[in-house]
């Protein structure tokens, strides 16, 4: 990307789930571009609330699609600017190295103390972990042992201590350049939940704000696509 004339600062809005990876693209972007970026991180859900109580966010890059859709109903998004930026996949995850062995037997058979997951009013990927646990029919038999996080890294946080022995994580969070460096883990079939689309859209105050509109472009380019891919999501 070329250097701009006149740099300029930005706010993203971004999912907790994506915020490893964001951290990577912003040090890229920044680089390349010469704009600068800030970031805010939380669940899908509460990111929404804030923007419509007047955060000064310029992009919004949610785990979902319908929180940017409800923002351009709201006339608080560019509808022409919103786009799936990545698809997430559910990981069922354990800090212990031999607890999981790609296999789900751990959590069918409820020899765990603590299931961790993200709040499905507010976090899409605890909407998906719930839908999971439904399909295979241990919703009411693990409900005693759930411990929710506000968001996808508060879970994160729940597993990687030790407080919970498993977990319904992103795949991102534990994977970096296409590897899963930690614990051991069952990669959720794509069949069991919805998938997480999760979109972008410029927010009514990046309109005007170069930083804003450039990471736009950015994210769709194929150097970000490269690194979103390297962290476990994919485009469908």
């Amino acid at each position: 990307m070329a250097q701009p004339l006149c740099a300029d600062e930005a706010t993203l809005a971004v999912a907790a789930n994506f915020a490893p990876t964001m951290n990577r693209l912003a040090a890229e972007f920044e680089q390349d571009s010469g704009h600068k970026l800030r970031l805010a991180v939380g669940s899908s859900g509460k990111l929404y609330a804030q923007i419509k109580n007047g955060a000064p966010f310029h992009v919004l890059l949610s785990a979902d699609q319908s929180t940017p859709a409800r923002l351009v109903e709201d006339k608080l998004a560019i509808a022409e600017s919103r786009c799936t930026y990545a698809v997430g996949a559910l990981l069922l995850w354990s800090a212990k190295a031999d607890f999981l062995n790609d296999s789900p037997a751990a959590l069918e058979a409820g020899t765990f103390n603590k299931l961790a997951l993200a709040n499905p009013k507010l976090a899409p990927y605890g909407a998906a972990a719930v839908e999971v646990l439904e399909k295979m029919q241990l919703k009411d038999r693990t409900q005693k042992k759930w411990v929710m996080g506000e968001n996808i890294a508060q879970t994160y946080q729940f597993v990687s201590s030790g407080n919970a022995e498993l977990g319904f994580v992103a795949l991102s969070q534990v994977m970096n350049e296409g590897k899963i460096s930690a614990g051991s883990f069952w990669i959720v079939p794509k069949d069991l939940y919805q998938p997480i689309r999760q979109d972008m859209v410029l927010l009514n105050g990046g309109k005007n704000n170069l930083a804003a509109k450039a990471f736009a472009e950015f994210i769709r380019s194929a150097k970000a696509q490269t690194i979103i891919t390297s962290y476990g999501y994919t485009q469908e």
